[in-house]
């Protein structure tokens, strides 16, 4: 049996373009993605912080260091220049596999810039 686990995040992310008359996908600043480890045209899930919007597409590669975050096609109405974003990356992991895992967080900031990093999301309170 396999189970879905988070494999990446980039946490906070800041849109920066909406080209809805492009192919569709989500450009992400190459930095970002090797830190994260997700690959170009690898499946994404976003999530909008700003309006609650939810949806899945793929990655393209953006300029290294460029901190760029295009969301592109139909879902650029999904989310606009400006809108904070978590974007999560998943796999399939056998149940073996599950004892150690860890999933890689990017903490981004205001600028798509990472400020931390972590493996392990803190236990929620009452």
């Amino acid at each position: 049996m396999h189970v879905t686990m988070l494999k990446a995040k980039l946490h906070q992310a800041r849109v920066t373009h909406s080209e809805l008359l492009y192919e569709g996908s989500c450009a992400i600043d190459s930095d970002l993605l090797e830190r994260a480890g997700i690959r170009e045209y690898e499946q994404i899930h976003v999530y909008n912080v700003n309006n609650g919007e939810r949806f899945v597409t793929y990655v393209i590669r953006a300029e290294a260091g460029s901190g760029v975050i295009s969301v592109n096609g139909a879902a650029a109405r999904r989310a606009a220049p400006g809108d904070m974003i978590i974007i999560c990356a998943y796999a399939a992991l056998d149940q073996n596999e599950l004892a150690d895992y860890r999933p890689d967080l990017l903490y981004l900031d205001e600028r798509n810039r990472v400020v931390r990093t972590g493996h392990a999301i803190p236990v929620q309170a009452a």
